[in-house]
């Protein structure tokens, strides 16, 4: 059954056709954002069956490739499909990238470790990676684009709407299936295997979405116009390589989709990473914070590209743009002291000091996680930025001296990490524990593991630490492990050396006396107010993305559409918002703020919000036959 999306459909009810579109479009393509994100949500489990065995050049090079098939390739899979999207057609593009993704995500749940099959493992994940951005960058435009023209005029905005949940939806299905999953075993057997069963289910979403996909019919528009013959012969060239089409998808980038990107992954992706690597909130609480309010938020989606067909698609982008650079700065704080009280009451009465040489503080550009502060400065600033501690940087240390924090009336000295050699562990232990010792008596929420110590170490570590007032004959005279020598070297306790030919060392568990970690205290969390900051962020993620997919559709011809809107959108949400998280944190680390980093979804948003104001036509009411 053809359906024209022509004025005569104005004001008439969905049909069961478009019904079925719409609903085949979604389903793949929350399918396909559900096996994206689970390889960053799982990404620990990854590592450690993938990566962990081998040197540390080896695992940053896997890390990096990882990275750029995750965020850098997508651009070049939106050109590649939308390339031949708009040569074969719009129906078969997006039925061949989901083939590509969802066997390159079952086959990750199959794929042996590097203890099972060497260094092949981790090159055949990094090869089913790209295969995943390849095909993510070209599934989004199909699945607008075919839902897009079948559309009527009046309702397309509202059409497209249900395609721009499927990012949201596919988090929240990750996140409830890991939640699912890990509720149901231990620990233990979670990192062992269970981490695969998610991959592993997503060939029932596989075979749903290629079996509802196979019935559906060619876009409309499309069918109509290679039958007049009016097709591109070269979609690239003619989308980007004359000025009248570049123009149009410059606009689209800089007027739309790098400040949609950017309060996007502000919204979803960075509430997250500020809540569990900045506040220190528990993984699974705030999972399911984030759960909780995409499941209230991701309905107003619908609700913004409904609006859009009423009032326009430009005003209610900009107006998330505009409520965005306004009160980031606001519900960010506001966030800190729903999460973490203590951490906020302790930013406010401690404050470190860096002093450091000249030129010893660098910008710590690290998008891919593998770079290492080597200067004194950087190290201390390093430690202290994931440690959520305001600082403020002297730079007036003479040349060639280590930097120094200081923290209430502690100094703890910092070191260079060439400099140190071997000694580098253990001046890595020594500021780390002397930075945290003072934090921890200035009232920052850091709490002490116990630590496991063989006898022959237990009084020193009583002597290292005076202020745990530990007494070495009442921990002798408790409980203790005996534990085969080696256990104890595999788990560092001691080393081959210190064994001296025993068979079974005497081991010993002191609470409050191992390693240092800030936390978000559990009884001190305020849940609901948690839950309404990230529902008012996610609102700001609808009203951008909510309309995003009509207006690119209806800003491109028919001959380049597929090609013309996918590039753009993925570059702004590939690159603009991929590097989000490593540019604040950097930003951050530079100024010794938490929150100095948010200044940069915020340029971006303003800089799209100037352009889009000024340059980007509204679309609403565009006939999509009227435009090749």
């Amino acid at each position: 059954m053809a359906i024209s999306a022509t004025a005569d459909a104005r004001g008439r009810g969905m049909t069961r056709e478009e019904k079925k579109v719409i609903f085949a479009s979604s389903l793949g393509t929350v399918f396909e954002w559900y096996d994206f994100y689970l390889y960053g949500a799982l990404a620990a489990f990854i590592g450690a069956n993938f990566f962990t065995q081998y040197p540390e050049g080896t695992r940053n090079i896997f890390t990096l490739l990882a990275f750029a098939a995750g965020f850098l390739v997508r651009p070049f899979g939106a050109l590649v499909f939308g390339r031949i999207g708009d040569l074969v057609g719009r129906k078969y593009t997006f039925l061949v990238t989901i083939l590509i993704m969802g066997m390159s995500t079952f086959l990750v749940g199959l794929l042996p470790g590097a203890a099972s099959i060497g260094i092949a493992a981790p090159i055949i994940l990094i090869v089913l990676r790209m295969l995943q951005g390849l095909a993510l960058g070209g599934e989004y435009g199909g699945a607008a684009t075919y839902v897009a023209e079948h559309a009527p005029d009046d309702r397309r905005g509202y059409y497209t709407s249900w395609i721009q949940t499927t990012a949201t939806l596919g988090l929240f299905l990750s996140l409830v299936i890991i939640l699912v999953i890990q509720g149901m075993m231990s620990k233990e057997e979670f990192a062992a295997w269970g981490w695969r069963v998610p991959f592993l289910l997503s060939a029932v979403l596989l075979g749903i979405s290629v079996w509802i996909r196979l019935s559906l019919s060619e876009s409309p528009t499309f069918q109509r116009m290679k039958d007049e013959g009016k097709g591109s012969k070269a979609p690239l060239s003619e989308a980007f390589g004359q000025w009248k089409n570049a123009k149009i998808a410059l606009l689209a980038l800089f007027g739309l989709t790098a400040g949609q990107a950017v309060v996007w992954y502000s919204g979803q992706f960075y509430a997250l990473f500020f809540l569990t690597n900045v506040l220190k909130v528990d993984a699974q609480s705030v999972n399911i914070m984030i759960a909780i309010s995409l499941a209230l938020g991701t309905m107003f989606f619908v609700v913004f590209g409904w609006l859009s067909d009423k009032i326009g698609r430009k005003p209610i982008i900009m107006a998330g743009l505009a409520l965005a650079i306004v009160t980031y700065f606001p519900l960010f704080k506001a966030l800190t002291w729903a999460a973490n009280p203590a951490l906020a009451t302790a930013q406010q009465n401690v404050r470190a000091t860096v002093t450091a040489a000249p030129g010893d503080c660098n910008f710590q550009f690290n998008p891919v996680g593998t770079r290492k502060p080597l200067t004194s400065c950087d190290i201390a600033t390093d430690f202290l930025t994931k440690s959520s501690v305001p600082y403020d940087i002297v730079a007036t240390a003479a040349a060639g001296t280590a930097a120094t924090v200081k923290i209430g009336e502690e100094t703890v000295q910092s070191y260079d990490a060439v400099a140190a050699g071997a000694d580098a562990a253990a001046k890595s232990a020594a500021l780390a524990k002397g930075i945290n010792t003072a934090l921890q008596d200035g009232g920052y929420p850091l709490v002490r593991d116990p630590a496991k110590v063989v006898d022959a170490k237990l009084d020193a570590l009583v002597a290292g630490n005076p202020k745990l007032a530990l007494d070495a004959a009442a921990i002798r005279a408790g409980d203790k492990a005996m534990v085969p020598v080696d256990k104890a070297i595999k788990d560092k306790l001691i080393t081959a050396e210190e064994a001296a030919g025993a068979t079974e060392v005497a081991v010993y568990t002191v609470p409050g006396a191992g390693a240092f970690k800030m936390v978000a205290p559990a009884d001190q969390v305020n849940w609901p107010m948690v839950i309404a900051i990230l529902f008012v962020l996610v609102i700001y993620v609808t009203m951008v993305y909510g309309p995003i997919a009509a207006i690119l559709v209806e800003m491109f011809p028919t001959r380049i559409r597929y090609t013309g809107m996918s590039l753009p959108y993925h570059i702004g949400n590939g690159w603009f918002g991929g590097l989000l998280p490593a540019i604040i944190f950097a930003m951050s680390a530079a100024k010794g703020d938490i929150y100095y980093g948010l200044w940069y979804p915020i340029a971006i948003a303003a800089m799209s919000l100037i352009v889009g104001t000024l340059f980007v036509k509204d679309t609403l009411g565009t006939n999509l036959n009227a435009k090749d």
